[in-house]
């Protein structure tokens, strides 16, 4: 069983088994069984989607939540930031721990660790690109090109716009 807290300093306990996988695949209608069959992608999934996670998370902890009286959107609410990071790793650990074959722990064990750090590798890369962006200057140049696009100058006498305002007398009355 994993802990994690939420953003309102609530305790909750993650733990994966069969009527917890039961409660999830009838709630959020996911099966938490797909990466131990070998079917790809709910752990992305779940890494990238945080609404997607905070309702698997909130489907394994529906009898404390309901013991606690927390609905659904007062637990949505109180997950933000760290409580999301912090509720991924206690979901995809307790998940691994619930392999029922040592070779199935092992190698989900093994996806979930190569999966970390392809995500580190794309945040330091992205870390990268940011600091080159803002020591070359290229952002201060992309901000302020974005910047004249929304709010053009006005025109300055003597300027063609194109069209003249017609004088007030020429407008009908109505």
């Amino acid at each position: 069983m994993r802990t994690f807290a939420d953003n309102a300093g609530r305790q909750w306990q993650v733990e994966i088994n069969v009527a917890a996988l039961k409660r999830v695949r009838g709630l959020v209608r996911v099966d938490l069984m797909q990466p131990i069959e070998g079917s790809g992608g709910l752990i992305e999934r779940l890494v990238r989607d945080p609404v997607l996670l905070c309702d698997v998370v909130y489907a394994l902890c529906k009898p404390e939540a309901d013991a606690k009286s927390i609905s659904d959107e007062d637990f949505g609410r109180a997950m933000a930031g760290d409580a999301i990071e912090h509720a991924t790793a206690a979901v995809l650990e307790e998940l691994v721990s619930f392999c029922p074959s040592p070779r199935d722990r092992a190698n989900l064990g093994r996806v979930l660790q190569a999966t970390r750090e392809v995500m580190d590798k794309a945040r330091d890369l992205a870390t990268r690109r940011i600091d080159h962006l803002i020591q070359s200057g290229e952002l201060d140049r992309i901000a302020e090109s974005a910047l004249a696009e929304a709010d053009p100058p006005p025109p300055t006498p003597g300027d063609s716009s194109g069209t003249v305002p017609e004088p007030l007398e020429s407008i009908p009355a109505p």
